[in-house]
């Protein structure tokens, strides 16, 4: 009988993708893939996932589980967040693993969080402000890059909840990450490292297991008949000229009015061709179904003075194929970890502009460890903030025309030839998940 992984997601669609990408990997290596419902604040999303633990225990039994060595199922693997759900693979003594959607430099700061601040009277993560910290295999990090939860108040239900989350991530039989190792060697040593954690022996981070890069396939070649008007654009224009902005696919921020005024003058102002995604500010219950007026939006005239070089597309475009594209030359992106590995992978630099959860930290990685982008000054701090015409022409510029530009493009370009070559035969992320199969199979003997 053919042996089952259950993957088990939450409902964020930035940890999905990459997931249904695992998915793919797995089915490749002969194995079955099962996907039980979804899950989707964090104290309300851990909630919800004690809650569905009756439903996954009821899953796994079905499929002959506690009964191991006559079950099919081989291991579980959840999703970071909903990391409670090992309490039932545990139970059912089913191999568990987490599933990590970031890098290797984000979990060693998460796995040392609950212990930087431990003892009472410290000040708070908050309170350190830009105050850097020094976490073993990443740069330093200063405090207020930290994600939101864990800005909150030390006594508050969301700290300890996510506190608790991330301490409970050492009791997964391994962690699965989105990475190569090439790109994270300081973090992935770290990690490895029984010295990483205050606690010697009695406190150890499980195996990890770079299997990156997991980004979507070639989605241009496969659906030549549905192919997004913008890659026409692209195709008439020269190579490594255009510069692509897009901040993510679920439109969770969205930027001001005034800010998109600021974007499109400095862009006006650069001189560069550029293709641009645009969504609508919030504005309380508005129908932005249609996607936003552009005309109200952006300067008066903007789009007809910047038509010949420039294309505004609404809400939406297909990232990927973008990046992939001969034409495109840089990126402007929120550092999300998955556009972070679609940018390596089409080996194109990147300019760094963090607007939520780790992508703060993210941004520290990628200009000071990983050499891939450059930072977009400004960009809001706690809800503030506001980047200037000035510095988003200026940073074009930087990327485009300067000899640090053509560093950025050499750095990664040299890892983009490391992430295709970590999942050629002998790569080391195809040899991580060799290793993750193995011990899968050595733990259900």
């Amino acid at each position: 009988m053919k042996k089952t992984v259950v993957l088990y997601p939450g409902l964020y669609a930035s940890h999905f993708v990459p997931m249904m990408q695992l998915a793919d990997v797995l089915l490749e290596d002969g194995y079955a893939v099962a996907d039980p419902p979804a899950l989707t604040t964090i104290v309300g999303y851990l909630e919800m996932v004690r809650s569905y633990n009756e439903h996954l225990r009821e899953f796994l039994c079905s499929s002959g589980v506690p009964a191991t060595r006559s079950s099919n199922i081989a291991a579980v693997i959840v999703d970071a967040p909903s990391i409670e759900a090992l309490d039932v693979t545990r139970e059912l003594g089913i191999p568990g693993y987490s599933f990590f959607a970031s890098n290797a430099s984000a979990l060693a700061v998460f796995l040392q969080l609950p212990w930087i601040r431990a003892a009472e009277g410290e000040p708070s993560f908050k309170e350190l402000g830009d105050i850097p910290l020094g976490i073993p295999g990443v740069p330093p990090m200063p405090a207020s890059h930290l994600m939101p939860e864990m800005l909150e108040d030390p006594e508050s239900e969301t700290y300890k909840a996510t506190t608790s989350m991330l301490q409970a991530t050492l009791e997964a039989d391994g962690i699965l990450v989105n990475t190569f190792a090439s790109l994270e060697t300081r973090a992935v040593g770290a990690l490895g490292d029984p010295r990483f954690l205050p606690g010697g022996e009695a406190r150890r981070v499980p195996t990890v297991y770079c299997v990156g890069p997991l980004v979507v396939g070639d989605d241009d070649e496969r659906n030549e008949n549905r192919r997004h008007e913008c890659l026409a654009w692209l195709d008439e224009q020269p190579d490594r000229s255009v510069v692509f902005l897009c901040f993510g696919g679920t439109g969770a921020v969205t930027h001001s009015a005034e800010q998109l005024r600021e974007i499109a003058a400095g862009l006006e102002k650069s001189g560069h061709r550029f293709l641009w995604v645009v969504r609508a500010p919030r504005s309380g219950s508005a129908d932005h179904s249609a996607g936003p007026d552009l005309d109200e939006l952006l300067p008066d005239g903007f789009l007809g003075r910047t038509g010949v070089r420039g294309l505004v597309v609404k809400r939406w475009a297909p990232q990927a194929d973008v990046l992939r594209h001969r034409a495109t030359g840089a990126f402007v992106t929120h550092c999300g970890w998955n556009s972070v590995m679609e940018g390596i992978t089409a080996r194109v630099p990147m300019l760094c502009w963090p607007l939520y959860a780790e992508q703060r930290m993210n941004k520290v990685f990628m200009v000071e460890e990983m050499r891939v982008g450059v930072e977009v000054t400004g960009w809001p701090q706690q809800g503030q903030g506001m980047v200037k015409a000035e510095e988003v022409e200026g940073k074009v510029w930087l990327v485009m025309d300067s000899e640090e530009g053509e560093r950025l493009r050499s750095w990664v370009a040299a890892h983009g030839e490391a992430a295709a070559m970590a999942w050629k035969d002998g790569g080391s992320s195809r040899g991580a998940l060799r290793r993750f199969l193995s011990d899968v199979s050595d733990r259900g003997v």
